[in-house]
């Protein structure tokens, strides 16, 4: 079954990097900034960025993919642990959920409730995956938040992604969370407010572009996600982030180019290009109606480099 939060031990060699003894200025990098907190001990503060790991490959598994996703989190973090702080003066790391053997839909309850618990000390948590099974985790977090604050305001789902992952067969995997999700807002007298940026028309079948218009998705073709239609993608994003209170943002690393990302289950043959990503991630957040995000699918056992993992902390550091 699931564990809940396990924050790392000091002794494990994920956060450290480079000192720069007898450098002038502020040579600070992300690991001597980190702070190693289990958040249902003590309450980040308001406001605070907070690190949270879904080390899991159940959905992956269920879902006939590529197994290893299990160790994103930590790989990411290692990442991220070498880069420049700036002016971050402290990061949160509140430890992994971990999913043990098939319990994925206990696990994603765990995650539920470690999300809910970093939102209601207002701060906003960041999901290491996992696989994008970790989205139905997310979200439950999110709405269990605004159900016990009363609000029922829209929540825009913003999905960058190669697929819909809106597959109907259950039990759940990596690739049903968003029809998870739909159900859950049916039963909940709730709009679904989900748009799809990335979608590969050769990675989805016609069952699911089915799908997609049944439930009145806004998505968007990787072949229009060039970095020539950006202004076109901000505005599209703009209105519809105009029409919510709060907005989820995931993103699912198999969107971009497998030359870039490769450490995923499904690697894309032509993908959405980095830059283009990192500019709607980075307009998203200062909507200032980012209420949480994820990064989901990234598998350091198909990438042997380590490249993936800087472009995950790149992303996730956009975040911070």
């Amino acid at each position: 079954m699931a564990t809940p939060l396990k924050p790392a031990p000091q002794s494990l060699p994920i956060w450290h990097g480079r000192t720069d003894t007898g450098e002038r200025g502020d040579t600070r990098r992300l690991f001597n900034v980190v702070n190693e907190i289990d958040s249902r001990e003590s309450a980040p503060p308001a406001g605070a960025r907070v690190l949270l790991g879904f080390a899991c490959d159940a959905g992956v598994k269920r879902n006939q993919g590529r197994i290893g996703a299990a160790e994103g989190p930590s790989a990411i973090r290692r990442a991220l642990a070498n880069l420049p702080a700036h002016d971050i003066c402290t990061l949160h790391d509140a430890g992994d959920v971990t999913c043990e053997g098939d319990a994925l839909e206990v696990a994603q309850q765990a995650l539920a409730d470690a999300v809910r618990r970093q939102l209601d000390a207002g701060a906003l948590p960041i999901v290491l995956g996992g696989g994008h099974e970790v989205a139905w985790g997310t979200w439950q977090g999110l709405r269990a938040h605004l159900d016990a604050i009363g609000d029922r305001s829209r929540v825009l789902i913003l999905n960058l992604d190669a697929h819909f992952d809106l597959r109907t067969a259950r039990p759940g995997t990596s690739g049903t969370p968003f029809d998870q999700i739909a159900q859950a807002c049916e039963s909940a007298c709730l709009p679904f407010d989900y748009a799809c940026f990335g979608v590969s028309r050769l990675s989805n079948t016609a069952s699911l572009f089915e799908r997609a218009r049944a439930l009145s998705v806004t998505y968007v073709e990787d072949t229009e996600m060039q970095d020539r239609h950006l202004d076109a993608r901000l505005s599209q994003i703009d209105a519809l982030i105009a029409d919510v209170a709060h907005v989820y943002l995931t993103i699912d690393l198999d969107v971009l180019p497998a030359p870039v990302m490769p450490g995923v289950s499904a690697p894309a043959a032509y993908g959405v290009p980095m830059s283009v990503i990192e500019a709607i991630l980075t307009h998203v957040r200062r909507s200032g109606k980012l209420r949480t995000a994820d990064l989901a699918e990234y598998n350091p056992r198909f990438d042997p480099q380590g490249n993936g993992a800087r472009v995950a902390a790149r992303l996730a550091y956009r975040l911070l």
